[in-house]
This record gives structure tokens, sequence and C-alpha cells, in this order.
């Protein structure tokens, strides 16, 4: 019986020890890697959120973000950091390939992940925060404001990681910036590795802390990666949140509302430069835009269809718009973070097709105001028409072939189809009355 409870004693011991041993190691046949290129957005903080708990889910050994970034949003910034300090996996941050960077949030990032790791050739730092102002005293006072949290967060990261809290500081506080051999030597990362293959041989026996306290040995040792990548709707978000695209989307946008309001009757141009705008407008709010910037620019477009609605194409409005679009054009990404701006090319591009453009069209318009009016013979004014959009009490004819604007006479609403004869002409719309019956 003595013998008996000693076996039984011993084989829970062995239990115990081996489920202690396991569980003191990182489990998981696979690793998962998440690959992060560009600025930190919303949408990288999604993929990259979802990636983690996917891992985690999964029982995936770590988590390995190759990470190559000029920067990003604070917000977005914040999430990632968040979401790797308290993973339950742990997350090895790889700075690569050759020449990619960890440059303002990267840092962040960087200093949040269980190991910190760098490709030759690549570099971390200037971190200095930036902030959207027009200057001042108040500006100055919410600057040191921003760089003393930015500094505080970024040094108690690397306090928890511990790495070398001074430097990080310094990254933020003076934008200093180092390569990947000068980063291992002053300890503000872990290691260096030439490739992903390197990077998973010398992970192997290194021991990281959890959120939860949980000290894991890493076994990299015939693991196999399982990538994560971004779903569609991530996808659509990140390409949504390029500058260029946001702009360009905007100011297409207003060209397609403007050629509705100067050509009703038409749906397609219209409905398109809704969209556009819509779109545009999502794209905007996911980054750190300067509203000033887009109400100008929506300013210059209301110029522009000023003059051709309103003045006729006198073209003064035309230029003034062209100016005012240039000045809303620089001012729309001013302050962001590096990265976040509009290429001069695209402003440039804008600027000059906007210019021939809108100059063409003002200058048709100038002369079409300026050509009695000419139509088919038949009504008391020498015209007759066919409704083409539901006076209510204003729409849209066919006269001779073209589309006109027009007003019932005596608020009179007539639908698509109804022959009309012309009244009279005020500037370019047409008040028409319905034939008689027997007439038509």
């Amino acid at each position: 019986m003595t013998i008996a409870r000693i076996l039984r004693s011993v084989a829970i011991g062995g239990a115990l020890l081996a489920m202690i041993v396991l569980r003191g190691s990182a489990a998981g046949e696979s690793f998962s890697q998440v690959d992060v290129r560009g600025p930190i957005t919303p949408a990288v903080a999604e993929y990259v959120g979802r990636a983690i708990g996917d891992a985690e889910r999964g029982d995936a050994a770590f988590v390995v973000i190759t990470l190559d970034t000029p920067g990003g949003l604070d917000d977005s910034t914040r999430r990632i950091v968040q979401r790797i300090l308290a993973s339950q996996v742990p997350v090895i941050v790889y700075v690569s390939p050759g020449g990619a960077r960890a440059s303002s949030a990267g840092l962040f990032i960087t200093q949040a992940a269980h190991l910190a790791t760098m490709a030759p050739d690549t570099n971390i730092g200037s971190a200095h925060p930036v902030q959207l102002g027009a200057g001042g005293v108040t500006d100055a006072v919410l600057g040191a404001k921003m760089e003393n949290d930015a500094a505080a967060f970024a040094r108690t990261l690397a306090v928890t990681r511990s790495r070398n809290a001074d430097w990080v500081e310094r990254a933020v506080r003076e934008s200093v910036n180092v390569s990947a051999r000068d980063a291992l030597e002053m300890r503000v990362i872990d290691l260096v590795a030439t490739d992903l293959d390197d990077l998973i041989r010398q992970v192997h026996g290194r021991v990281v802390t959890l959120a939860d306290g949980e000290i894991l040995t890493l076994r990299s040792a015939g693991l196999t990666v399982a990538r994560t990548e971004m779903s569609p709707f991530e996808r659509i978000a990140q390409v949504l949140s390029d500058p260029n695209l946001a702009y360009l989307l905007l100011t297409i946008g207003m060209y397609g509302l403007i050629y509705e309001l100067a050509n009703p009757g038409g749906w397609f141009a219209g409905v398109a430069g809704l969209v556009a705008v819509v779109l545009a407008l999502f794209a905007l709010g996911t980054l750190p835009v300067n509203w000033a910037g887009v109400v100008l620019i929506a300013i210059a477009f209301a110029l522009f269809a000023a003059d051709i609605l309103v003045t006729s194409g006198h073209g003064g409005l035309t230029a003034a718009g062209i100016v005012v679009l240039l000045l809303g054009s620089v001012l729309l990404f001013a302050g962001a973070p590096a990265g976040i701006a509009v290429a001069p090319e695209a402003i440039t591009t804008v600027i000059l097709s906007t210019t021939a453009f809108f100059t063409l069209v003002v200058a048709a318009v100038y002369r079409s105001s300026r050509r009695p009016p000419t139509f088919a013979v038949g009504g008391p004014f020498g015209a007759r028409a066919i409704v083409r959009r539901r006076l209510d009490p204003t729409g849209t004819v066919d006269c001779g072939g073209e589309i006109w604007c027009a007003v019932g006479a005596d608020g009179v609403r007539l639908e698509p189809g109804a022959l009309v004869d012309i009244v009279t002409v005020h500037g370019q719309e047409l008040v028409v009355r319905p034939v008689a019956k027997s007439e038509g």
C-alpha cells in the first residue's frame, strides 16, 4: 500500500512537472507573421489586433510583425501598442527588409514588442510628435504637452522591456535616429537578424514575460510560418487612407457634382461625383486632416460652379477658385506626421487640369450666353419642346436636340414626355406651357 501511494505521488508529480514545463515554453507548431508597410492608420491597427487575436485563439507559438513605417497616427499607434502589451502570445517586431525604418510610430511599436529586432541596414528613431496648428503660444504649450506625453510613453515601454530608456526618450525629444547595429549596441533592440529564417533561429531559447507575469521560453525550431493577410475590408480601408487618393477622390467628386449641376437631366456624373466625395470624406476621416484645407477646396469648387451657373462665365470667380484650390491643397495635411501628405506632383496635376478644364468650360459658357437662343419652328415663341425631367415646377426639356432647364408657366407641373411651347426665356431657363390637346 505504501509503494502504491509512492508510485501514485510520483506519477502525479511527474504530470504536474510536465504541465509546468510545457506551459513555461511557447507552445504551438507554427508562428504568425504580420506584414506592416507604410503609415500606421486605423486599418493597420485593426489588422494587427485581429492577427494577435487569431494567434491567441490558434495557439501560435508567437507573432512576428515585419515592420517598415515612416510613422502614423497617434491613436492607431497606441491601439497597436496596447494590444501588444496585453497579448497572451509573445510578439516579435522585426524591422525589415534592408532599407526599412521604424520611425516615429514605429519606435513605439518596436519598443512595445516582447522582442525588438531589426535587419541590417535599417534604422529606428525620429519620434518627435507633430500637431496641427496655426502657431503661437497656444500651439507651443500644446506641443510641449504632446512631447512630454510621448516621451513618458516611450520611456515606460523601454523600461518595461528592460531596454535603453534614456536613448528612447531622446528619440522622442530630439528626433535622434540610429542604425540597427548601433541600436543593438545601445540596447535599444534585442537582436539583429539578416532575414526571417535567421530571426527564427536566434529567438529559439529566448525568455519573455507576458502581461500576466507568465514567463515563457520561445521554442522556434521546426515551426512553420502562418501568414495573416489583411481582410478585404481592411485592405480597402488602407487603400482609401492614402492621402493622394483621398485628395484625388475629393477633387474628382467635385468635378462630377458641378457637371451634373451644369447639365441637369443626367445621372451618371452626379452619382459618380457623390460616391467619390463620400469615399473621400471617409478616407479623410481616418487621416490627420486639416479641415481648413477641406473647406477651402469646397469653396474653390463653389466658386467654379458659381462662375458657370450664376455669372455665365465671366472668369473672375474661376481665377479666384484656382488660387483657393491651391491654398486648400497645400493646407490639407499641413502638420501631419511623416508619410501622410499629398505628393507635390498630385497637387500640380490637379491644379493644371482644373485650370485648363474650367477655363475651357467658362469660355464655352460665356460664348453661349452671348449667342441668342435658336429654336425649332413651332409655338408662339417659335419653338416646341418635350419634357425630359418632370417639371415640378422646374425640370428639363428637349428643344431641338438640346437639353434646357425649364419651369412651367404659372407653376404648372408636367410629366416627362409632355409636349410644351416656349413662352419666354429667363437667362438660361425656359418658361414653358403645355400644348393644347387640339394642337398636339
